[in-house]
Order: C-alpha cells, then structure tokens, then sequence
C-alpha cells in the first residue's frame, strides 16, 4: 500500500557510504543513545528492517531538508501524516534534530480534523506521505504553511545540525476530543526522556527486546510506551499496518517478538479469531505465545473476562496500566508479582500519585478522590491555552479528572472520569464502570456501556448501551432483575439501548458523549 517507503529503501542504500562519520544532534539523549547501536535492527516494517545507524542517517537527512537555509527550526511545528513504519520514525527524529516540534496526524483522521490540528497548532510545515495526499484536499493552507512531499524529504543531504536543549518543546499530541474541540499537549525532551526512563524501568526493557506495534501514532500508547521505549533501549519494533487480528495472530508465529502492548479491543478481537481455530491451530498458537516476557493492556478499562481468557490462551497474565496524554504512564501493576483484575497498581518510577476531595485536601488508603499526580514527566502546557493549563494544576498537582479508591495495599481502582464516568443520581455518586463490569458477566451481553442520561428529579439517570449476542434479545426489567443481587438498587440501569455496535474512537475507547445523544435522541 505504501510505495513511498519502498522507493526510499531503493535510492537510500545507493547514497549510504560515507567517507567521514557525522556527529549527531548533542542534547536529546534519545538520539545519542541511538547511535551506540549501530547495526542493531531497530524498525522492521513492510518494506524491510532497518539498522539504527539507517534510521539516524535517514533522520539527519530529513533534518537537514527541513531546515533549508535555515541554522535552527526553533520549535516550530511540523506537522506530518506519515503511516506507520520506518518513515514515521525517521521523520520524527528528524523534526527533532532540526530543532522543531514534531505533531503527529493520524492517517484515519478527516481533511476537517487534519484541518483544526494544522492551524490550532500554527504550523509551518506539513509533510504528507503521497498516498495519504486526499486528505488534504480542500484544505486551504494559510500564508507560510509549507506542504512537502515523502520520499523527497529524504533525499541525501550535508550540513550542520544544531544543538537543542532538552528544556526545549517536543512534540504536540492532540487530545481525542471526546468532551470539546481536541487540546495540543505539549511535551519537552526533557518530559519525554523522564517517561521513558518510568516505563523502561518498570517494564525491564533490554535491547534484545522485539515488540509489534499495530497501535496508532498519533496517540501517547504507540509513539512513547512502544516506538521510544523501543529505541531507547535499543530494541527492535516491528512495525504493522494498522491492526488486523488475523495478521497479528501470523505475525506471532515467526516466534521473535517478546513484546506486545494493545488496547482491550484488540485483545477482544484476537480472542474472536481464536475461537474459530481449529484444535491444531491452538496448540500452535500456544506454542508461538513462549517467548512474550510481557503483554499489556491500556487506554481503556480490561474487562476481568477478557483477562481471564487471555490468560486461558497466551499464559499471560495482561499487564493492566493507567496514563495520559498530560503524564505518559502514572500507575502500573507489578513487572513481577501479582497482577489484579480491575486495579491499575502503584505509582510508576519516578512518579508521584495522590487522591483527593473536591476541596483539595489529600486523602488516604481505603477512599476516593480525584487522582492527581506530579513528576518530571508531566507535560508542559497546552498550546495556545494558558488558563485551561492553568485550571489544570492545583499547587502543582496535575488534576486528571479520573476518580479512583485507594486500597489498603496501596494499589488504585479506577472508578471513571468525574465528568463521564461518574453518574451523580439521587444524591449517589455512581461508578458506570463499576456497573459496566457486572453486566460483562451476562451470558447474553458481548458489550455494554454506562452513561448518565439528564434527568430532572434524579439529576441523572443510569442508561445502559448493549450489543448482545446474535439472535438474542432482552428487555430492562430483564436486566435489572438479573443485576439486582449484584449492584445496590440505585445502581441499577433505568433507560435501556440496544446497538449494532458500540461507538468508539481510533484508540478503542469507547465515545460516551455519543452514547448519551443516542439517548436524548431515542427519548
């Protein structure tokens, strides 16, 4: 699908001896440590697999195209809508070594939202992969914005890099936009390397690492927690195109992956394939699982069954985390050590976590609160919004608007977002996910999900989405008889919709505002 990156190979290899080795860009760690591992394997993707002394002579190359005449970006915006692969990774790093920030499109996105991101964050570059160039159509480009195309970005190149400050800004994610018009959380080097050193020492990477990324890389999942802890410690990251649960299931016979991060959605689905093997293709199956010293689950709360099954087939016991794209990863259960369904652990290396009331006050193991957190790698601002990064700190404290119970172990229980999540009916305080874990258990029940529908007596309603099994059916005085000896009566749901599917968004979450005018429109 991608011919850019087979052109790229072709000409690459032709321009690739060098009389004389070039320094790299001092400052940014990631690219000095980058270059310690030479001829070590560090992308493979559709096109090949590609050293990391490929990767950072094709990334000065990029460099050096962006900066023209110019000495240093200076932090402005480069905007790129790359698939994932080689290209990806070298164009990032080669933003970064040009001195500017890096902001991430995704490939799926419309020419509408390629259009917000491209002029909220005042970019002066876009740079396009050719097959993805009818998303750009329509699209009216201000004064000063420059488009350029791959592979010419790559084309060989001579000259001198700055050097950057890690204090510096780099890189822009834009946030899923769930609740209003998406935010640009703006990271440092400096935020960046203090997330990765988190991640690297609570998951044990190791250069003889192999991980699959079939993740998108406009969110915080794929670019830092797969593709940057990867070259950080100089493992290899093999790169898909977008998940296809079958591909995934092919790519794990070849036995060299160690590696896997996904979203619960994708576990679901591998599962689903899964229960259409036949006897013999489970065995081999089981038998390419050996080699994973480490499976995570993210981004989305892990139902226990999907846990459970996953465990029935890999002998994995699903590493279940919590992050942001404000603080990368702040909670994880244990590396080693017992993992618990339903909790997201402790604390992250490096990383401060508390919760608290709405007054601010800090509270202790056995109550909820808010959770709040702080550390290095908190993000820096979001762009071009100084009061909404202003209300969202509290005396240094980033305020995550996710609530959680603190057990007496010292372990966190994620109960919802105070906006979303939590459902205030009658006085109760209500946790949808608490509610959406129960109904998981109905035989009759593939998904669900729990919202507050606005009530005038009650403040809010309970209102549950269902997709059931097929064939199936089942009415509300149904479901709330079943659930009544497993949730307290004003838990139980009150409005009932039945769906084809569940909405969500390109990180498989599921997209609650929808559900919700779903509601208000069937009422």
């Amino acid at each position: 699908m991608w011919i850019a990156g087979r052109c790229l190979k072709l000409y690459y290899y032709k321009t690739k001896s060098r009389e004389v080795k070039e320094s790299f860009v001092p400052g940014i760690e990631l690219i000095k440590r980058a270059d310690d591992f030479g001829q070590r394997t560090a992308v493979e993707d559709w096109t090949g697999s590609f050293t990391y002394a490929d990767l950072l002579d094709v990334s000065r190359f990029a460099a050096l195209n962006l900066l023209g005449d110019e000495k240093d970006l200076e932090g402005k915006r480069v905007v790129f809508l790359v698939p994932p692969g080689f290209e990806y990774v070298a164009l990032k790093l080669g933003v970064w070594m040009a001195g500017g920030v890096s902001v991430p499109l995704g490939i799926v996105h419309s020419p509408r939202e390629i259009e917000y991101v491209i002029k909220d964050s005042c970019a002066e570059t876009v740079v396009f992969h050719p097959d993805l160039a009818h998303r750009l159509e329509g699209f009216s480009p201000d004064a000063g914005v420059r488009f350029r195309k791959l592979p010419e970005v790559f084309r060989p190149a001579r000259g001198e890099l700055p050097g950057i400050s890690e204090e510096r800004r780099a890189m822009i994610i834009y946030t899923s936009g769930t609740t209003s018009k998406p935010k640009g959380v703006v990271s440092t080097h400096l935020g960046i390397k203090a997330q990765i050193n988190s991640m690297t020492e609570a998951w044990k990477w190791t250069p003889e690492d192999s991980i699959l990324n079939v993740l998108p890389l406009h969110h915080l999942h794929g670019i830092l927690n797969v593709v940057l802890c990867c070259l950080w410690s100089g493992g290899r990251c093999v790169m898909m195109d977008g998940f296809n649960a079958r591909e995934v299931w092919e790519r794990f016979k070849e036995k060299d992956l160690t590696l896997f991060m996904g979203v619960p959605t994708i576990y679901s689905k591998l599962i689903d394939l899964w229960d259409d093997f036949s006897a013999g293709e489970r065995k081999r199956m089981k038998d390419c699982l050996l080699g994973f010293r480490l499976m995570v689950s993210g981004s989305a709360a892990l139902p226990v069954s999907v846990l459970e099954k996953w465990k029935e087939i890999s002998g994995q016991v699903l590493l279940e985390r919590y992050g942001m794209t404000e603080i990368g990863m702040a909670l994880s259960n244990p590396y080693r050590g017992e993992r618990l369904p339903g909790r997201v652990g402790f604390a992250m290396p490096g990383v401060e976590v508390g919760i608290f009331d709405e007054n601010g006050s800090r509270l202790g193991v056995e109550e909820q609160g808010e959770i709040r957190m702080r550390g290095k790698g908190v993000f820096l601002e979001y762009w071009g919004k100084p009061r909404e990064t202003e209300s969202a700190f509290c005396d240094g404290w980033f305020k995550t608007g996710d609530i959680a119970f603190l057990e007496r172990g010292g372990s966190y229980r994620i109960l919802g977002r105070e906006s979303v999540d939590i459902i205030k009916s009658g006085g109760y305080k209500i946790s949808a996910l608490e509610i959406e874990e129960v109904l998981r258990e109905h035989p009759l029940i593939e998904e669900c999900t729990v919202v507050g529908i606005t009530d005038p007596s009650w403040g809010e309603r309970v209102g549950v989405a269902l997709v059931l099994r097929e064939g199936l059916s089942i009415d509300l005085e149904e479901l709330r008889g079943w659930a009544s000896d497993k949730l307290a009566r004003y838990k139980l749901p009150t409005r009932l919709l039945l769906l084809p599917s569940l909405p969500r968004n390109s990180m498989g979450k599921v997209t609650k505002n929808r559900i919700k005018q779903s509601f208000q429109n069937s009422l």
